[in-house]
């Protein structure tokens, strides 16, 4: 029939040949493209052109086996797990780091005198940073626990699990529970002061979700539970507290969790406006930029104030004058009517925990060195030692 309409209709036959072969080849496609086999496995296809001796065009289609097979049962299990990752916020680990950071810097100040021998410290660091895992993952169902009904009017938050229903309530609360057996078996690792005072941070750990709805400041409520760490480090490592160099290195945390905290609240801020959720970004409004440069000039003050009370030396200072200036840079060039920039500039603290970490290494270095000569042999390990499981 095909030669027929050739001849009839004075069409080369080269060219219709290859219409008609290539409007075939769309349609099985197109076909293929709907298919389950097309979806879930890789098809590979070859288009052959051959000439024959009467110059007739033919298209040969060829297709094999798919050289790469989908593991069904890996798919199930990750989407199984998937939604607790993201509910805890895994997915992110950028909590962790700044949840974590003020520990480092209070189990390096708490090793200086030297009573401990650095494995001890490094076995300490470690089990700090399991608990902060944990313990990051736990507030953060503890946030979306209580705020599943205003998560779904925010735009950034409207897809998280509990909102969308992927998790009950009921699975998010076993799944807390989990988290929070995990971190008491982290914490019962301590000695006995540790664990009080570890244990006494738990009220802020459960209620600082709730501040957005009755305090204007409650970026003040989430540094005094996040920065729990700046305490309970110094006190994992000498069985007491320090206040002189304890608070300050507190009070330094908190301030700089209000500098990147209501720099991640701008995100919000319309939103937050129309529900009726109170925010330091909402507070501060205008004067965002000034009274961050204000929190950000304490929390140098502090780290500094902490470093003479430890007796560290030049680096120290060095490193809280790096952090001032990186800090610094992003009050300066926030804008905060940019959600964007105002992801991209709380996604820079990642690292910024790291510089007063070196800052106090290299600062308390000889003193360390000088401190473990002298105890050489004579250290106290029974300071170290579990409240529960020695």
């Amino acid at each position: 029939m095909l030669n027929t309409l050739c001849k009839n209709y004075k069409i080369p036959y080269k060219i219709l040949c290859l219409t008609s072969y290539n409007n075939v080849l769309k349609i099985q496609l197109k076909t293929w493209a709907r298919s389950p086999v097309f979806l879930n496995q890789r098809l590979e296809c070859r288009v052959h052109s051959t000439q024959s001796d009467s110059h007739r065009q033919k298209v040969v289609i060829e297709t094999t086996v798919p050289k790469i097979a989908i593991d069904k049962k890996k798919l199930d299990l990750w989407n199984t797990v998937e939604p607790y990752v993201k509910l805890a916020r895994w997915d992110k680990p950028i909590g962790v780091y700044l949840l974590y950071w003020p520990c480092t810097w209070s189990i390096a100040l708490g090793s200086l005198p030297g009573t401990v021998p650095l494995q001890t410290s490094l076995q300490t660091a470690a089990l700090f940073l399991v608990g902060a895992g944990l313990m990051r993952g736990a507030g953060c169902t503890i946030n979306d626990l209580w705020d599943r009904d205003v998560d779904a009017q925010v735009e950034r938050t409207k897809d998280r699990p509990l909102v969308s229903g992927v998790i009950t309530s009921k699975q998010a609360v076993y799944f807390l529970a989990a988290q929070l057996t995990l971190a008491l078996g982290v914490l019962l690792q301590l000695n006995c002061y540790s664990v009080a005072l570890g244990a006494s941070s738990m009220l802020l750990v459960v209620t600082y979700p709730l501040a957005k709805r009755f305090t204007n400041y409650p970026q003040m409520f989430l540094g005094a539970t996040f920065n729990w760490g700046a305490l309970l480090g110094y006190t994992a490592i000498q069985g007491s507290l320090n206040p002189s160099v304890c608070l300050p290195l507190y009070g330094a945390a908190l301030a700089w969790t209000v500098v990147y905290d209501t720099i991640y609240a701008h995100q919000d801020k319309l939103d937050d406006a129309r529900i009726g959720m109170k925010s330091t970004a909402l507070t501060f409004g205008a004067r965002t930029k000034p009274v961050l440069a204000a929190c950000l000039c304490g929390s140098g003050a502090a780290l500094a104030a902490a470093g003479v009370s430890a007796g560290l030396a030049a680096p120290h200072y060095v490193a809280v004058a790096a952090y001032v200036a990186h800090v610094g840079r992003q009050i300066y060039t926030l804008d905060v009517d940019n959600p964007d920039d105002c992801a991209k500039k709380f996604k820079s603290n990642s690292l910024v925990g790291l510089i007063i970490l070196l800052g106090i290494v290299g600062g308390g270095y000889q003193q360390y060195i000088d401190n473990r000569e002298k105890n050489k042999g004579k250290e106290n390990l029974d300071v170290v030692k579990s409240c529960v499981f020695s």
